[in-house]
């Protein structure tokens, strides 16, 4: 006798529900997405217990038949698709069949649905058993409350976390549905409490100021990109404004809330060295395809997606971003990083009949506070303070007056005009090699220097505090970019040639590498197995470096054994510009301070240096007026008797 046999509905649905059903916040997000593809324009989800005791949604959407209601609790029961062509041109979110039935088999499920708002259908199921089913009265729209989750599936509540981030990720959820169609209004509340309330009134920026807060979404940059196939638009904030992790980076693909590393990584390659290391942007990224284009159906959960070109989304997400910061101005306020409130810039806010924006009350996720605020680590401190630095400004000859630092400026801009187009067109990658236009940074005018490590200059609206470490990278960084994408045939030969030894997985790499090595002008020839030789090297390298440059250069590849001809030049920049750079605590006269300050207002980027550190922070005229009360309330103001 045969030991194969066809599972209970029962058990199959429990098993599915495995899959679509993780905890909680799983049921918030299919209920609250059948409400979107019934076309709601008002959704409230009501929790209770972190949604663990009771998840109620309730919508004014299209409604569900009553010839339907116990169909749609059906395994794999669908009116979303049909065909095979429908299941490749999907256009809303839930299609699949598999949500309601999943979770009226591990809960107490009661619906109440009206498609006229006269006549409703209110049908109760338990464990996916059709308990009642009766006429009802209510508006047109539907609620479906999910009752003592996962109570015939105890195992499962094993691997539910603490209700806190249950309910953290609920909130998640709903904020980045909410993200996807600010054209609807949605509400959140646990426990009697508004967690989440936006407007509806398609405002993408004031439905992320109802998420994040009016102040980072009033400082945030909207920007859009396109080509005949896609559409991308949305909001990143300001280099200054940063979290630690990527979780702050959305993604909303035709309204769907996807997962994408590539598509994510490219948000941050769209800032290039603007962003700190380690520090990740708040950003909404708006993407619109033809559905043929894209396939959602390879994960349960739908939030894991194919896309049929990957890389040239992530190019028009990257390029999109990079134009629209070209012509910032990206100096810090200094006042706002030590804590004060800035209340002269809100949100262009709308108040809809039904909500006003001024009650919304978001729960705030954020608890770093604004601006970038890692921890920096010290430069290597250079005690010796009555040295001289050495020039180390690129090349740089430091010039005394102001004729000569004329000619140097021609000769500069004769340089900058010359190696317009010798960069390799892969340099394009880089955010950095795009010239920042219509520029506002400020004509600096040197005035001392603070502990061997700040440089202190004056504008006509302020005064700055200038990280020369920071400074000089920027500037070293943008020249040595230019000379390694040169690949020009000057060759320093060495007295001694270099021997590199390795194992045998990482010789068989660096062969298969060469072509990158040699791009930079970096040539290694076999000497035995596992040996190569270096007798030359490209004549911009710093004397007593070469060996351990060339040996940093090896280390990428073989770290990164994907890296691409431009990402290696770019790692080899920064990482000479800062080799070369002026460290902590060393003292610098004041021609080579305004030396500095000069060639730091003729850089590309002046902003940041090459890791994405501040080079500069200011305060303003009237920050300083405020600091000495030079702006206060008149002193004829007198209390009403």
């Amino acid at each position: 006798m045969g030991i194969i046999h066809e599972l209970p509905v029962e058990l199959s649905n429990q098993i599915a529900a495995g899959e679509v059903i993780e905890r909680p916040a799983s049921v918030v997000k299919e209920l609250v997405e059948n409400s979107i593809d019934a076309q709601a324009t008002q959704i409230l989800i009501t929790v209770k217990q972190a949604g663990l005791k009771s998840i109620e949604v309730n919508d004014n959407g299209k409604g569900i038949s009553a010839d339907d209601v116990e169909v749609a609790f059906l395994p794999h029961t669908t009116s979303k698709i049909s065909t095979d062509h429908d299941l490749f041109n999907v256009r809303t979110l839930g299609f699949r069949g598999e949500a309601l039935a999943s979770i009226a088999s591990v809960s107490k499920l009661t619906v109440v649905t009206s498609q006229d708002g006269k006549s409703a259908v209110r049908a109760k199921f338990s464990g996916n058993e059709l308990i009642k089913k009766e006429t009802f009265a209510r508006s047109k729209g539907t609620t479906q409350t999910v009752e003592d989750l996962f109570f015939n599936t105890p195992a499962r509540l094993k691997y539910v976390k603490s209700l806190h981030t249950e309910l953290n990720k609920i909130v998640d959820i709903v904020d980045r549905l909410a993200m996807g169609y600010p054209q609807i209004s949605f509400r959140l509340i646990h426990e009697g409490k508004d967690l989440v309330w936006t407007s509806g009134n398609d405002n993408l920026q004031q439905t992320i100021a109802g998420i994040y807060g009016r102040t980072i979404a009033s400082h945030m940059l909207d920007f859009e990109n396109s080509d005949p196939d896609y559409e991308i638009k949305g909001y990143f904030s300001k280099p200054d404004t940063t979290r630690s992790n990527r979780s702050y980076i959305s993604l909303i693909l035709n309204g769907r809330y996807i997962k994408n590393f590539q598509l994510a990584n490219a948000v941050v390659r769209g800032y290039g060295s603007k962003l700190m290391v380690a520090r990740f942007p708040i950003a909404v990224i708006d993407i619109t395809m033809d559905p043929g284009l894209v396939d959602i159906n390879v994960h349960p959960t739908k939030q894991e997606v194919r896309l049929s070109n990957e890389g040239h989304i992530s190019d028009l997400i990257s390029e999109g971003i990079r134009k629209r910061l070209s012509n910032q101005n990206l100096i810090p306020d200094a006042m706002k990083n030590l804590g004060r409130k800035d209340t002269t810039q809100t949100v262009d806010t709308y108040k809809p009949e039904q909500i006003s924006f001024d009650d919304i009350k978001s729960i705030d996720k954020i608890n770093e506070p604004l601006g970038n605020t890692a921890t920096i680590a010290p430069e290597s401190v250079d005690n010796s303070t009555s040295k001289r630095v050495e020039t180390p400004m690129t090349g740089m000859p430091i010039f005394e007056d102001p004729e000569h630092l004329q000619v140097w400026d021609q000769r500069m801009q004769q340089e900058t005009a010359k190696n317009v187009h010798v960069i390799d067109s892969e340099d394009s990658e880089n955010p950095d090699s795009q010239p920042i236009t219509e520029s506002d940074f400020p004509d600096l005018r040197y005035i001392g220097q603070i502990h061997g490590t700040y440089l202190v200059a004056e504008s006509q609206d302020g005064f700055y505090l200038i990280d020369q470490h920071a400074a000089q990278e920027r500037v070293n960084y943008e020249y040595y970019r230019r000379e390694i994408g040169k690949v020009s045939n000057d060759q320093q030969k060495l007295l001694v040639p270099i021997v590199l030894e390795y194992p045998n997985s990482e010789s068989i790499l660096i062969r298969e590498k060469k072509p990158i090595l040699e791009n930079i002008g970096l040539y290694l020839e076999d000497f035995g197995q596992n040996s190569f030789v270096v007798n030359t090297h490209p004549t911009w390298f710093v004397e007593g470096q070469e060996e351990s440059t060339i040996k940093e250069m090896v280390d990428y590849v073989l770290n990164d054994s994907k890296i691409s001809v431009a990402a290696f030049r770019e790692k080899n920049a920064i990482m000479m510009s800062c080799k070369r750079a002026i460290k902590a605590n060393h003292h610098i006269t004041s021609q080579e301070a305004a030396q500095l300050l000069y060639n730091l207002t003729k850089a590309e980027n002046p902003y940041n240096c090459p890791h994405g550190r501040p080079v500069l922070v200011e305060f303003s005229n009237k920050d300083l007026e405020k600091m000495f009360k030079r702006i206060q309330d008149s002193h004829d103001t007198r209390e009403s008797e």
